[in-house]
């Protein structure tokens, strides 16, 4: 009983703050436009016409979208498209998949299921759209902004002002550094090493990005990819309650990247960056509301990891962490993006 009514009272709180946050939220968007970089995380639908096992245009997914199935890799909304509310946009970003006309002026999605930083990451399963391409398609775009508008100059002057959100980094390690039968990155390098050099990498990609207008950015921590039900069910946990050795080398690499925030504040000054954390607060918050970290998943997985299509999922969503082997179910969205946008009000 007591569990129950933490849960029911932790919940009330977050969708106060939601329906507060909401309420901000008047007249014309934060930004003119926000692009979207990522993986599964926030992928929706550009996976859909890829030949990988990495996509989910299909029941159950989608089973509290109010589209239903569109390939985004939960029950409900992502945490960009409850950012993309928070900021004020009265419709979901396209992806880029499907992303035409005057839609590409308030911005594009560009996110893939199984998708890294690095361009190998992920492609044991398929073809995804690594960070590279996607940086590429978002060239593609801004020609096209930049026709819409009428000249280079003034699509700059529209990019400037645009918000850049990056949530990558966790298929690095889980679909390449701890998949050594494939990859050969933890044979390479250590943890430590390996952060470094994710990092490194990253970096220049984000220097692109910044030398075709990008002035607002979000860079996003990797979460405790260790407590994932995969996770725990592949490597165990040797008696801990997660992957221990996965969540440090998550650590390493998100501490790198704060640091890497701080740098190019520091280098860059007409740019703001700031780092999202999806490791500590956010996972605190999810504990308020009753959520635990559990070996099972709202929906029953196939070897993948993800739902067996059209099988019944859990029937209480709001009271599970993960929804298949690997991703957050929108509950847990819901308190991430809350906890995201409020810290992206410092740059905005």
């Amino acid at each position: 009983m007591a569990e129950h009514i933490k849960l029911k009272y932790g919940a009330v709180c977050v969708w106060l703050l939601v329906a507060w946050l909401n309420n901000c939220v008047n007249g014309e968007p934060k930004v003119p436009c926000y692009f979207i970089f990522g993986d599964s995380l926030v992928d929706s639908g550009n996976n859909n016409n890829l030949a990988t096992t990495a996509k989910v245009d299909y029941q159950p997914y989608g089973i509290d979208f109010p589209y239903g199935p569109t390939g985004r890799f939960t029950n409900g909304r992502t945490s960009a498209d409850i950012i993309g509310e928070l900021l004020g946009f009265d419709s979901f970003i396209p992806p880029f998949l499907s992303a035409s006309g005057s839609q590409i002026l308030k911005g594009v999605n560009y996110a893939s299921g199984s998708a890294g930083i690095r361009s190998e990451t992920g492609k044991v399963g398929g073809v995804n759209i690594d960070l590279t391409t996607q940086l590429q398609r978002h060239q593609v775009v801004i020609s096209r902004i930049a026709g819409s508008l009428g000249s280079e100059e003034l699509a700059m002057n529209h990019l400037n002002k645009c918000l850049y959100s990056f949530v990558i980094g966790s298929n690095d390690y889980i679909n390449n550094y701890f998949l050594p039968q494939f990859y050969n990155t933890s044979k390479e390098y250590s943890p430590v090493q390996f952060a470094e050099v994710l990092i490194e990498e990253y970096k220049q990609k984000i220097m692109s990005l910044y030398n075709s207008g990008a002035r607002k950015v979000a860079l996003t921590g990797i979460g405790r990819i260790g407590c994932t039900p995969n996770a725990i069910a592949t490597y165990g946990t040797n008696g801990s309650l997660c992957v221990d050795y996965m969540n440090n080398a998550a650590n390493l690499f998100n501490g790198n990247l704060k640091s890497l925030v701080d740098q190019l504040n520091n280098d860059l000054m007409d740019a703001n960056l700031v780092y999202l954390d999806t490791y500590g607060a956010p996972f605190q918050n999810i504990s308020t509301i009753g959520l635990r970290i559990t070996s099972s998943s709202c929906c029953q997985v196939n070897g993948y990891g993800l739902c067996i299509p059209k099988e019944a999922p859990c029937t209480f969503r709001n009271s599970y962490l993960f929804w298949d082997a690997f991703h957050p179910t929108q509950i847990v969205n819901q308190v991430g993006a809350t906890t995201s946008y409020l810290t992206l009000l410092s740059i905005l």
